[in-house]
């Protein structure tokens, strides 16, 4: 998590804890400020950056002594003012992010993947990682430049599959290998990655077949590195460390896996997938 989004993540509960001890529910407090429900959850929770103006009714919806009000008035500019250089960092590529992941990865010991919607970053080929980046570069308008660069680190990242001290558990659903983001021929590549990941006695390594009921519903992809969750949004990426909510993501997981195929059922997925892949190359 940089540091931006952990100093959101505690104004949310030094706000939250404030409402709380004024006796009040989120309902309660939304009812009272004119806001919806989920405006109040998204800032308590760090979702969402304060403005001023909504600091100020904050405190006057409790009732707040002046110099409390001034303390979290002067709090959240700073916010403010970081996420401005948060902003202006993500703008510069994809390389920094890259970097990050890579530290994740190198001092995580229990590493938790589940992909639902694209083949996971270290398990992918050079193409179809660079396919990824220029996507994302496009979509956010954000530097394609240090693309190479890029792939470069998410690549070297791979060497942590063969750590037999750690311990990685990778899920993937079949629908993450239904639309992709480039070529039917550079998929067909991409499979026989996913097939060699089967046999590799490092990891864990399953598939979510189509049409099978799941436990819960997923509506997106996460990873759990030790005591920390990493979540990637359309344009951010959040990471969760309330040891409450990381336990609610350890038991999708757990979950999810009792629906999922590993060995020969998981490697006859992949290679159907890759046949397709490969007509449609043809």
């Amino acid at each position: 998590m940089n540091d931006f989004e952990s100093e959101r993540l505690a104004f949310g509960d030094e706000l939250l804890r404030l409402r709380e001890a004024a006796g009040l529910t989120g309902a309660s407090m939304a009812e009272r400020l004119g806001w919806t429900a989920s405006k109040v959850s998204k800032i308590e929770r760090g979702r969402q950056t304060a403005t001023d103006s909504d600091v100020v009714e904050w405190c006057a919806a409790l009732g707040l002594r002046k110099s409390v009000a001034d303390a979290l008035r002067e709090r959240g500019r700073k916010l403010r003012i970081k996420q401005v250089a948060w902003r202006r960092q993500l703008r510069h590529g994809h390389q920094s992010r890259q970097q990050q992941s890579g530290s994740s990865w190198a001092t995580a010991s229990t590493i938790r993947g589940v992909s639902t919607m694209a083949v996971p970053g270290i398990l992918q080929t050079p193409v179809y990682a660079r396919a990824v980046f220029e996507t994302q570069a496009e979509l956010l308008k954000i530097p394609a430049t240090d693309v190479p660069a890029s792939v470069n680190k998410r690549i070297e990242r791979q060497r942590h599959l063969y750590d037999g001290d750690k311990v990685i558990e990778i899920l993937v659903t079949e629908a993450a290998l239904t639309n992709p983001v480039c070529e039917a021929r550079d998929m067909v590549a991409q499979l026989d990655r996913l097939v060699a990941a089967v046999d590799l006695p490092t990891i864990q390594f399953g598939v979510i077949p189509l049409y099978r009921k799941l436990p819960r519903l997923v509506p997106h992809g996460f990873w759990i590195f030790d005591a920390m969750v990493r979540v990637e949004t359309v344009s951010a990426e959040l990471e969760v460390v309330d040891s409450e909510q990381v336990a609610v993501y350890a038991e999708l997981a757990d979950e999810l896996w009792t629906v999922a195929v590993e060995g020969a059922e998981a490697r006859a997925i992949l290679l159907a997938c890759g046949r397709h892949w490969a007509e449609l190359a043809d």
